[in-house]
């Protein structure tokens, strides 16, 4: 089931001219206290472009506000200089014997939502196991074999690395494939470069 923010850009793509100016933009986030990837595609009329993909790392040592705070301002900036339609994010998922895991997690989708809330910008919450049955058609995929099935579609050079990059960028497909009808097929125009 389409959530409302994905199916007000649907609607509204589907109604566009699709003119050569017309683009979309959506940010995929894989969310992490330790390390969060990220990956921003733009669909035109042409084809899909790879803005921009990373990891955002935070330090191990620090207290978690600080971490969570250093967080918030790297996707605040993100989206800021994007200036995304949609940002699509992990939905939480754990297996209850790692509860830890669990809240962590949530702390980091926490902030993510706060700067996105903070930007104007709708949020899309995506279960891993639907962005692995989207691009590899197996949603218990192994993170080698998303990392090859976005590779694919992307038509990118090299594998995207590390995993957290891959997840994101599949995300981000995913999302857009929501709004569009369609995933892309080897069409992106720039591989992503992690920071």
């Amino acid at each position: 089931m389409r959530s409302s923010a994905s199916r007000v850009l649907a609607d509204s793509y589907a109604r566009s001219d699709r003119s050569p100016s017309r683009s979309l933009k959506v940010i995929g986030v894989d969310p992490g206290v330790t390390a969060t990837g990220f990956g921003v595609l733009e669909v035109r009329p042409g084809g899909v472009t790879v803005v921009d993909a990373g990891v955002i790392s935070t330090t191990a040592g620090q207290a978690l506000e600080a971490r969570l705070n250093a967080l918030h301002q790297a996707v605040h900036r993100i989206i800021e200089a994007q200036k995304p339609s949609l940002l699509i994010v992990e939905d939480l998922y754990t297996e209850y014997k790692f509860p830890r895991t669990a809240v962590l997690m949530g702390h980091a989708r926490g902030v993510i939502y706060l700067a996105a809330r903070q930007l104007g910008v709708a949020v899309l919450a995506l279960a891993p196991s639907e962005v692995k049955r989207a691009v590899t058609g197996n949603g218990s995929a192994g993170k080698v074999q998303v990392q090859r099935a976005v590779q694919t579609l992307l038509g990118l050079e090299s594998l995207p690395r590390p995993s957290h990059v891959a997840d994101a960028l599949g995300l981000a497909m995913t999302g857009m494939a929501r709004i569009t009808g369609r995933l892309p097929m080897g069409r992106a125009t720039r591989a992503p470069a992690p920071r």
